[in-house]
């Protein structure tokens, strides 16, 4: 006889486990060990000294059984590869954008459209910083503008769009400075530095409003376009009936171009794309990833990267695929809610961001929180996370002192279709742990520092 009543049916991830890799366990004692060494920068961790790898998702998804199969079919020609055509006709059908150039990550795509685009003295609003897409961006000679709507910069506010754009905001630095100074407009979604929010379409199509009416370009940061493509399904009024593929490709013909890193949403270790309706700036990358990356058939990458890449867009809209890959986020944000432990609301899409701030409130802003918090969970149990505070928002250029976000979080990332609701669970404890002992911490003191991107080699001693 049927005694407990079923009350809700259990979710599961769509895939199930063909390979796996073996992991290391380690001690305490060894932990510590392992993060002075590496100078409590968690960047600095030899991957075999991990035990759950939250660092990040690029270049860390499982692919699949069908991608792998791809990689046998790579035309490794050196010009002309009929992966890269395949891959182009993917572009084309599911991005909407007709023209293409490979790179061999996104950064790489950043670097060639601000070289492109940018002149010295120009201004680059955008929906809040990216680290690399700003260094970029003040190495063409630009300078970031951050434009986003006031909430993103509260890790309380649900709202549920908070990588909008304040269109006042950008009406004002349209005025301040002239639109002749301002090349293109640009926006990430879902944000990151904001803890994965997204941008709704009705905002995004009101920008690409603005910038017609002054004449100006509008560029898509796309890398994780997939999650904002899910989140305007699930939170904006009429796109609910919608598949993830129809919104995704909406959402793109709002804009000049993009540029993708293709390690995250396509599930590939390697990849960039730059795609774009603008023939002269086609043109010009074409010409560009010659001398930087490879012909622009290749653009640093093997043919059977492309036939990954290409099969890897035609997964990542797979609306239960995407589904599963926010389920995993929220069920760690919901988890670690039950103890009261402080993150960024509402929960994003590719990670969660643990308010250190609030987290380590005995702790001031320069003695790096985030820093710390990240290390002290490695300690902990060994789960890797990364810092998403003043150490990556880096040094004022005028000043030299340090850059002080509103927003001082540790990010926890989840590579897609690589980790279960176990691993999920091993990481809340050990969080909720370092969260009860959290008033013997103390914080930490930069030992070495270098010129660009800090956050990545930067190295710290306790205090």
């Amino acid at each position: 006889m049927l005694k407990k009543k079923i009350t809700r049916r259990s979710w599961a991830e769509p895939y199930k486990i063909k390979v796996v890799e073996p992991l290391k366990m380690s001690t305490r004692k060894e932990r510590e060990k392992y993060a002075k060494k590496a100078g409590y920068n968690t960047f600095l961790l030899k991957s075999d000294e991990v035990y759950i790898d939250l660092l990040t998702d690029s270049g860390t998804n499982a692919m699949s059984d069908r991608q792998w199969a791809g990689m046998m079919l790579g035309d490794e020609a050196y010009a002309g590869s009929k992966n890269f055509y395949y891959l182009w006709d993917n572009i084309k059908k599911y991005y909407g954008f007709p023209y293409f150039v490979p790179t061999h990550q996104g950064r790489a795509a950043e670097h060639m459209i601000s070289k492109i685009l940018i002149k010295p003295g120009d201004y680059i609003p955008g929906n809040m910083y990216f680290t690399t897409t700003k260094l970029h961006q003040e190495m063409a000679g630009g300078k970031f503008v951050d434009v986003i709507i006031d909430e993103a910069h509260d890790p309380y506010n649900e709202h549920p769009f908070k990588g909008n754009i304040d269109l006042q905001k950008l009406e004002d630095l349209i005025k301040k400075v002239g639109a002749k100074k301002i090349p293109y407009v640009f926006m990430a979604g879902p944000v990151n530095m904001a803890g994965g929010q997204p941008f709704s379409m009705k905002n995004v199509r009101a920008v690409r409003k603005i910038c017609d009416k002054h004449g100006i370009q509008l560029w898509f940061d796309a890398t994780r376009a997939t999650e904002n493509a899910y989140f305007i399904k699930e939170r904006e009024k009429g796109f609910k009936s919608k598949t993830i593929a129809a919104i995704f490709k909406e959402m793109c013909s709002n804009f000049d171009g993009m540029w993708v890193s293709a390690k995250k949403d396509l599930m590939v270790n390697i990849g960039g794309i730059i795609a774009t309706k603008n023939k002269r700036v086609y043109n010009e990358a074409r010409n560009m990833v010659v001398v930087y990356e490879g012909l622009h058939t290749y653009g640093g990458l093997a043919g059977r990267d492309m036939e990954a890449m290409a099969r890897g867009i035609e997964e990542m809209l797979h609306y239960d695929s995407i589904k599963a890959r926010i389920g995993q986020v929220r069920y760690c944000g919901e988890e670690l809610a039950k103890y009261g432990i402080p993150f960024v609301k509402p929960i994003g899409g590719h990670a969660v961001f643990l308010d250190a701030k609030k987290f380590l409130p005995h702790l001031k802003q320069d003695e790096f929180p985030a820093q710390t918090l990240a290390a002290e969970i490695y300690i902990d149990s060994g789960v890797r996370s990364m810092e998403r505070g003043i150490v990556s928002a880096g040094r004022n250029k005028e000043t030299g002192e340090h850059n002080y976000p509103k927003l001082e979080l540790v990010r926890l990332t989840f590579p897609r279709r690589v980790y279960t609701q176990a691993h999920i669970d091993v990481t809340v404890e050990s969080i909720a742990s370092v969260y009860q002992n959290r008033k013997k911490i103390k914080g930490l003191k930069m030992t070495y520092e270098p010129k660009y991107l800090r956050f990545f080699q930067a190295r710290f001693k306790k205090l």
